[in-house]
Parts: structure tokens; sequence; C-alpha cells
């Protein structure tokens, strides 16, 4: 399935994002460090010098190597070029928090979907709240919780059940092996994730 590099991956690189205190791709940035990733942490935005103070590559041609795992959080209608460059570059895994991909043959969606497939990118989302995997101190998510390491892994469609959930058990002491939420589930789904955690 490809989805080792997901739940441990060697680096990250963050697609989008601003400034303010309230983008979606700065709280992943936010969050990767403050959850004590240890590999190397990017930025990809042509619009910002920096997020979060990690200064900024203008493309996916500036980075030092192909990272482990993308995270996009950039408008919609530029979502299908990220794919393509991060598939392209051989990364293996990448996570579409950006929503409003739209639905069905002609959309966007189906557009990430395409190319994906051709390039052999695994590919979380769109429209989700992103993945935890607390072994790998990973949180690349815009969640507000970081839980601890634990047993039990969660799937959810919604990432609203999803930061629900893990929200609750940060308060019963419950850990979590990985959380995943799946938003739209255009590539990897449920069926995928319980054949690769029922292995784990």
């Amino acid at each position: 399935y490809r989805l080792d590099k997901l739940f441990s991956p060697r680096s990250v690189t963050v697609v989008g994002g601003s400034p303010r205190p309230t983008s979606p791709g700065r709280a992943v940035v936010k969050n990767l460090r403050d959850g004590g990733f240890e590999g190397p942490i990017h930025v990809v935005n042509p619009h910002y010098q920096e997020i979060e103070g990690i200064r900024s590559a203008k493309s996916f041609d500036d980075l030092p190597e192909p990272p482990d795992l993308v995270v996009v959080a950039a408008p919609a209608a530029t979502v299908p070029s990220i794919v393509a460059a991060a598939g392209q570059k051989g990364t293996p895994t990448a996570i579409v928090i950006t929503a409003g991909l739209g639905h069905g043959a002609g959309s966007l969606a189906d557009s990430c979907e395409k190319t994906a497939r051709t390039t052999g990118l695994r590919l979380i989302g769109p429209n989700c709240l992103g993945i935890l995997a607390p072994y790998a101190k990973l949180n690349a998510s815009f969640g507000a919780h970081t839980p601890q390491p634990g047993d039990l892994a969660l799937i959810s469609q919604s990432g609203a059940v999803a930061a629900g959930l893990v929200a609750w058990a940060a308060s019963r002491a419950i850990g979590f092996s990985a959380v995943v939420s799946l938003g739209d589930s255009i590539d990897v789904d449920f069926g995928d994730l319980l054949d690769y955690f029922a292995l784990d």
C-alpha cells in the first residue's frame, strides 16, 4: 500500500499556508515542530518568505531532496499542479487538507486522483484534518491536540469527529498508534487503512 512513509516519514514538506494565525498551513507547520518531529521540515510557498520561522522555498525544485510526505494547504485551484509536482519528484505520500476540490469527472479532485495514480503517489484527503502518528512524533494536521502514544488506531472520515475523539481521549489518558482523517477519500480509503493497521 506504500503507506509506511505516511506514518513514519523521514522528512515533511508543507505547501501553502500564510503568516495568519488562522491559516491551516501555518497550524500544520507549528504542530509538526511542537510535536517534536525529528526529521527536516520544509515549506513551499511562493508568496511568503517564511512560515513559522521556516524559510519558504519557491517551488519543489528548490527543495534539497524529495520529501517522504507532503501536506497541501494551498488554494483549491493550485492543488492538482502541486500533486503532480510532488508525484513527479518521487514523493511517495501526500495529505491534501484543502477543501473545495469538487467531485466527479472533470473536477479538481478527479485531476488529483488521476495524477496520483499515474505517479504512484498515495493521497489522503482532500478536505481532511490530516494524520497523527504519535510514535513517530508526527502531527501532520491542523488539530489542536497531539495524542499520547498507544495501541489504538483511529480512522475517521470526519476531521471534526477525529479531533473530538482525540480531545476526549487526552483527558482520559488514552493513546493512539495513529489517527487518520480521510476526508473525501479520492485515493487511500477505509479498506486500505484497515488492512494496513491489521498488519501493524
